[in-house]
């Protein structure tokens, strides 16, 4: 049995999740946290440090890291060791790093059809995560939402059971336009050191750009 992240390891999450909410600055357009239903332990384990500022930080490429300007029309820092390995038509593109990969979605998903709760939509409707919420265990920690200008983000950890392997990811969720964006760092439990050290690093470097 998996050991989890919080109190309530080994018990199936479901539904909207809560977590610390960030009050938004004039303008964001953001409706507040979830519901609160299939909140993990809530003490924020496995959270980057400080507020992510997509805006200052874009530019920014970590050492060890390279900028790559992707054709999907995202620009995001990863590792330099790291190959864009496939699109999918679900709108996903995946860089890989042998045992630890990154999933980017860049807007497929509107507020239109899906609201402007972006925690809402990361623990509800977001593809990505679609294993994590058909698991018969599953559990999340670190939950949270941030707004930072006009930009509203959603951000969590998340552990489910596929088949035999116990999978661990970082998931972000981004309102920019109108549109959903979304960063998630994963692979397996044991490649956990791996995955916080990935997300904390590249997170903050995306952006969408010119298609």
């Amino acid at each position: 049995m998996p050991d989890g992240d919080s109190s309530g390891a080994g018990n199936q999450q479901r539904g909207s999740v809560g977590g610390e909410s960030r009050p938004a600055e004039p303008g964001d357009g953001g409706q507040g946290q979830g519901d609160g239903k299939g909140q993990g332990d809530g003490k924020g384990q496995g959270d980057g440090a400080g507020d992510p500022r997509p805006s200052d930080s874009a530019g920014r490429v970590p050492k060890g890291y390279k900028l790559s300007r992707d054709p999907a029309g995202f620009q995001v820092a990863v590792p330099q060791a790291w190959n864009r390995r496939s699109t999918t038509g679900g709108g996903q593109v995946h860089y890989n790093g042998g045992q630890v990969e990154m999933v980017l979605v860049n807007g497929r998903d509107s507020v239109r059809k899906f609201g402007r709760d972006p925690m809402s939509y990361q623990s509800d409707h977001e593809p990505e995560l679609k294993a994590y919420r058909a698991s018969d265990w599953a559990s999340t920690s670190g939950l949270r939402r941030i707004d930072v200008g006009e930009t509203a983000m959603a951000e969590g950890t998340y552990s489910w059971r596929d088949g035999g392997r116990e999978v661990y990811a970082r998931n972000r969720a981004m309102i920019i336009d109108g549109r959903y964006h979304v960063l998630m760092v994963m692979g397996s439990k044991s490649k956990k050191a791996e995955i916080d050290r990935h997300f904390e690093a590249v997170a903050d470097t995306y952006r969408p750009t010119a298609r």
